[in-house]
């Protein structure tokens, strides 16, 4: 099955994203005063359409039917990532990924409605700044790190959970496949 997705992408796609006030460094030689880190792209928006048109017709059995699906990709720093996880989450502190399905909604639609219009997933926001550390402290990539993160924000989109380890460990599972079909294999987690 091939399954139409429209992505739909806000202010995520840059040639160099800034941190203006990165960790220090641990290195002994090097001051406690840290400069702007400049970090380029690793993924461009045809990519990121393709990682998310590939992971849709994998995961289609989780799918309500629809004629497409859309879904909007925010990617951004540590201070609006934090913002949001206040405002939604009541946790005053930034995070690496937060997912607003808009499925959890009960608001059934027609058929007739579903085979015709695009099917809105909902918002996966996932903060460069924090993606950037991580990778650091896992010893991957930037791009390995920002694809986990969008799987583990798209499956939420798609009503995946994990409230206890079970729960998380077949997430985990599912996020590493993911990354296994588009290229992407990570095994340091």
């Amino acid at each position: 099955m091939s399954v139409q997705i429209e992505v739909s992408i806000q202010d995520c796609f840059w040639d160099r994203f800034v941190l203006e006030n990165p960790e220090p460094n641990s290195s002994p030689d090097q001051s406690m005063e840290s400069s702007p880190l400049v970090i380029d792209c690793p993924i461009n928006e045809t990519e990121w359409e393709n990682w998310f048109q590939i992971w849709l017709n994998h995961l289609h059995s989780d799918l309500p039917s629809a004629s497409s699906y859309e879904l909007s990709l925010r990617l951004t720093d540590n201070t609006e990532i934090e913002t949001l996880n206040t405002q939604y989450r009541s946790q005053n502190k930034p995070t690496d990924v937060l997912a607003f399905a808009s499925l959890e909604v009960d608001c059934p639609l027609p058929p007739e409605i579903l085979s015709s219009q695009s099917l809105y997933l909902g918002d996966i926001v996932i903060s460069v700044e924090t993606a950037y550390n991580q990778a650091q402290e896992q010893g991957h990539s930037l791009k390995t790190e920002l694809g986990w993160l969008a799987t583990h924000g798209l499956l939420h989109l798609l009503g995946w959970d994990h409230p206890d380890d079970e729960s998380l460990t077949e997430m985990l599972n599912q996020q590493r496949v993911l990354l296994e079909i588009i290229g992407l294999v990570n095994s340091l987690r």
